[in-house]
């Protein structure tokens, strides 16, 4: 089971931007799509993007309050490391946010349930 651990949290003015790494260990990246959750208190875990092992094709959430036109998602395989730059940050993008790894390659999906391994999170809270 791959082993990721998630960088690059912290505290930023509303309109800034943070950039999220995710390394891995343990095992590579090789054939494994990338997810990036968010989790608010009170609120439940939500999809923010994620991206293929296979053509590297990318995916947002598409929920009105979501991050999508602000969030990019990447990978570099040789670093086995996921990033999510984030752009025009909000109060409202305040949580927790996790990378998971699927063992389905070339499934880009927004269910945490198919995803197999998941980082401990990293924060990220802005002020406004």
């Amino acid at each position: 089971q791959v082993q990721l651990v998630e960088s690059g949290g912290g505290l930023v003015q509303a309109g800034g931007s943070l950039r999220l790494s995710c390394a891995a260990s343990g095992r590579t990246l090789d054939n494994y799509a990338m997810g990036w959750f968010r989790q608010a208190p009170g609120k439940e875990r939500e999809f923010v993007a994620s991206i293929t092992w296979t053509a590297g094709r990318t995916y947002y959430s598409d929920y009105s309050d979501s991050m999508k036109g602000r969030v990019t998602i990447s990978r570099d395989n040789a670093k086995n490391t996921v990033y999510l730059q984030m752009n025009s940050l909000k109060p409202e993008d305040t949580a927790i946010y996790y990378c998971a790894a699927n063992r389905a390659p070339w499934r880009g999906t927004q269910s945490a349930t198919e995803y197999d391994s998941w980082g401990q999170g990293t924060q990220v809270t802005v002020s406004s």
